[in-house]
């Protein structure tokens, strides 16, 4: 299977993984959510879920032909990280959200690690 191929499947499993963003938080909260109570008890949280289910569609879209979208990919794995690493320094602050060291921080950065190696690793990516 050439790394294209592997790629564009990356980016379905992560962007319909974005998707599902709202019922991992009512299936796994202290993995996901920053508040107590239903995702909906948040306007916050509901505004990320709105990114990152748009963000979700574009990344599926983005699997037809991921070269032509890069910048869209450039920017998943770059703010993950960005993203990633705020949260894991919040997580230890007033409040301790611990849990998610075990849910949305190793998610993010797993995000990131995979699509920046798909991408990036050996040169241009295309079909063979």
């Amino acid at each position: 299977m050439s790394r294209l191929k592997i790629l564009q499947i990356a980016l379905v499993v992560f962007g319909v993984a974005f998707c599902l963003l709202y019922p991992l938080a009512i299936v796994w909260p202290s993995g996901w959510a920053w508040h107590d109570g239903p995702p909906t008890a948040s306007h916050y949280f509901m505004m990320i879920v709105g990114i990152y289910a748009t963000l979700g569609v574009f990344l599926v879209r983005a699997a037809r032909n991921p070269m032509a979208h890069r910048s869209l990919i450039d920017f998943t794995i770059w703010s993950s990280v960005v993203h990633a690493l705020i949260m894991a320094i919040q997580s230890y602050g007033p409040g301790a959200h611990s849990g998610h060291m075990l849910g949305d921080v190793p998610a993010l950065l797993l995000v990131a690690a995979v699509l920046g190696g798909l991408t990036y690793s050996g040169g241009e990516t295309k079909e063979r």
